[in-house]
C-alpha cells in the first residue's frame, strides 16, 4: 500500500447514524501507528453492528459494506446505490479459511490463496450458513478478499461476512476518491478516507475486480474481465487446468 494513502486512512466521517442525514462529524485521527488503525477498525465495526453502511477503500476501487446476515442493512445498500433487485451482492471475508463456512468450495485450497486476497471475485455455491435474503434468487455467491489491510482488518472484526459493492449509483463509474461518490455520503454511517486508490485518470483502474464463476468442477466462466483478467486465466488454465466456458 502506497504511504501516502495509509497515512489518511484512519481519516473517517461519521454521520448521525444509518440512513439519516449527515450531521456532526467526527474525524479519526489520521495515524498509520496500531492505535490509530484499532479506532478506525472499531468506529467501521460499530457502525456496521448498528445496522449501519460504511463507505472504504479496497484494493481495486471504493467500496460500501453492511453486514451480509443483516437483512435490513442489505435493503439499505440496494436503495443507496438505487441497484437493480435482481443483481447480486458480494460478501467480504477477511481471511480464505472463513470462505468454507459460507460457501461449497469444489476447487483445490491453494487455488483459493493463488487468487485470494486479491482484485478476484470467486463465484461458488454458497452455504446454508448465508443470510436467506441476500441474493435470494440465486444457490451462487461472490466472495471477496481484498487486498487491503484495512478492510481485512474490518471483516475479521466483525461476527459475519460482508456484504460489499461499489461505492456509486448504479451505472455510473466507479469511485477512486470519496469526493467521487459525495453525494451519497448523508446516507453512509461512516466514510474511510484511505486517499486515492491508484490513477484517477486512467479508465483501468475503475475496472473493479475480475469476476470469475468457479461453481461448476474442472471449469471457470469469467462474468466480469475487470483488473486482473490475465493473470486469473493464467493461474486457472495453466496451473490448474480448468476449462473455459462461455458466459
Amino acid at each position: 500500500m502506497r504511504p501516502a494513502a495509509l497515512a489518511g486512512l484512519a481519516r473517517a466521517v461519521e454521520a448521525v447514524g444509518p440512513g439519516r442525514a449527515c450531521g456532526d462529524r467526527l474525524l479519526l485521527p489520521a495515524r498509520p501507528d496500531p492505535r490509530g488503525w484499532r479506532e478506525a477498525v472499531a468506529a467501521a465495526a460499530g457502525a456496521l453492528q448498528a445496522g449501519g453502511l460504511v463507505a472504504l477503500p479496497t484494493d481495486t476501487v471504493y467500496g460500501v459494506a453492511c453486514l451480509a446476515q443483516d437483512s435490513a442493512a442489505v435493503r439499505s445498500i440496494y436503495s443507496l446505490k438505487g441497484r437493480n433487485g435482481g443483481k447480486p451482492l458480494a460478501i467480504c471475508l477477511g481471511d480464505v479459511e472463513r470462505l468454507y463456512r459460507y460457501c461449497q468450495v469444489n476447487v483445490p485450497d491453494e487455488l483459493l490463496r493463488d487468487l485470494l486476497p486479491g482484485p478476484v471475485t470467486l463465484v461458488l455455491k454458497r452455504s446454508e450458513e448465508l443470510n436467506k435474503d441476500l441474493n435470494p434468487f440465486t444457490s451462487l455467491v461472490g466472495v471477496r478478499i481484498p487486498n487491503h489491510p484495512f478492510v481485512r482488518e474490518l471483516a475479521r472484526a466483525c461476527s459475519g461476512p460482508l456484504a460489499l459493492t461499489s461505492a456509486n449509483i448504479s451505472c455510473q463509474a466507479s469511485t477512486l476518491t470519496v469526493s467521487e461518490f459525495q453525494d451519497l455520503w448523508p446516507q453512509l454511517s461512516l466514510i474511510i478516507d484511505g486517499g486515492p486508490i491508484g490513477d484517477v485518470q486512467s479508465p483501468e483502474c475503475r475496472l473493479g475486480s475480475t469476476v470469475v464463476d468457479l461453481s461448476v468442477s474442472g471449469k471457470f466462466t469469467i462474468i466480469r474481465p475487470g483488473c486482473a483478467l490475465t493473470s486469473t486465466v493464467e493461474i486457472l488454465k495453466q496451473k490448474y487446468g480448468l476449462i473455459p466456458e462461455s458466459a
